[in-house]
């Protein structure tokens, strides 16, 4: 079954004089449960290509579908919904709030969207067991090392069960042992079910997906599968 298709999407943005097509008629279709990698040079389209998927940013043409909803005609709030509900965010900056600790972090999600308390703490402390996280629910980030911070945002992204998950350089700021633990942890929650895609400019990590996009000038040079 088809989780995500993309359709002529389009995306440019005006520097000066100038137009830069950072998408250019990207068509796509990636199945649910499966496990991509995008690779690309820097400008080469990559990060923009995940802002659509993430309904962070709104392309100027084409159709997306998701879960067999184009989701490209919903309004602002109906795309944050979605996005709360269904979509998942790992970044390499970690983006947690600073004075919230661990456990606060993780149920952030679960707040936003109205979970009642008692369910919320279950599902809090069902996160911070699984991702090894227990003994430091009560410490902010920056009482956590960079792996410890890696796992409580991907647990905070998984908290709500989205059917995707979006992985942004998620082990440029760690050393190679740690990254390789995070990069576990994504591909475990993808072995549950979880369709991953993930952004990189490491080979080697990249070579871990089951299918490769590679982008180039906004447009998608080769798709292949491993």
């Amino acid at each position: 079954m088809a989780l995500i298709e993309l359709s002529g999407i389009e995306r440019a943005f005006h520097l000066g004089d100038s137009v830069v097509h950072a998408l250019a008629g990207i068509d796509l279709v990636i199945k649910a449960g499966e496990y991509v990698s995008i690779v690309g040079a820097s400008g080469s389209g990559k990060s923009t290509l995940l802002n659509v998927l993430g309904l962070l940013d709104r392309p100027a043409a084409g159709s997306y579908h998701l879960e067999d909803r184009d989701v490209t005609t919903l309004s602002a709030n109906e795309q944050a919904a979605v996005r709360s509900r269904r979509i998942g965010f790992v970044f390499q900056s970690f983006h947690l709030v600073p004075r919230l600790t661990a456990a606060e972090n993780i149920a952030l999600p679960l707040l936003l969207a109205g979970i009642a308390p008692a369910e919320r703490e279950a599902r809090v402390g069902r996160a911070l067991r699984e991702f090894g996280l227990e003994q430091r629910a009560r410490h902010r980030p920056d009482e956590l090392s960079g792996g410890q911070r890696q796992r409580v945002a991907i647990a905070r992204a998984t908290i709500m069960q989205p059917a995707l998950l979006l992985a942004d350089e998620p082990t440029g700021n760690l050393d190679r042992a740690t990254g390789e633990e995070v990069i576990r942890l994504l591909e475990a929650l993808n072995a549950g079910g979880v369709t991953l895609i993930l952004v990189t400019h490491d080979p080697a990590l990249a070579a871990h997906a089951q299918r490769q996009l590679v982008m180039e000038d906004g447009r998608l040079k080769s798709d292949t599968d491993r």
